[in-house]
């Protein structure tokens, strides 16, 4: 079983940064790609950014420039720095894993969530 923990979410204001990440424990072999992912009232979960185990990344067009994201492969974490917020940022925040445990090959892991909301 793989458990990810969400944390670092909060208020802030607009123009503001916030830091989340995720950690995962378990019985993991490997983490193929992190991401996050959020949810805002009324619309749909919406990818933000991911990052694969090469170190490769790729980033919605509305965050791009603003959010960076990064991996500590040996903590197996991921992180989420978000810059210049915007009150349309307010949103869940969820941490995606592909992870490949001694029994499994490339299965998805969600966290619980962390609420972002950022004031205008």
């Amino acid at each position: 079983q793989v458990q990810l923990v969400e944390s670092g979410g909060g208020l802030v204001q607009a123009g503001g940064s916030l830091r989340l990440s995720c950690a995962a424990s378990g019985s993991i072999f490997s983490i193929n790609v992190m991401g996050w992912y959020r949810q805002a009232p009324g619309k749909q979960r919406e990818l933000v950014a991911t990052i694969t185990s090469g170190g490769s990344t790729n980033y919605a067009d509305s965050v791009k420039g603003r959010f960076t994201i990064s991996r500590d492969n040996a903590e197996n974490t991921v992180y989420l720095h978000m810059n210049s917020l915007k009150p349309e940022d307010t949103a869940v925040y969820y941490c995606n894993f592909v992870v490949t445990t001694p029994h499994y090959v490339g299965m998805n892991y969600w966290g619980k969530g962390t609420l972002c909301t950022v004031s205008s």
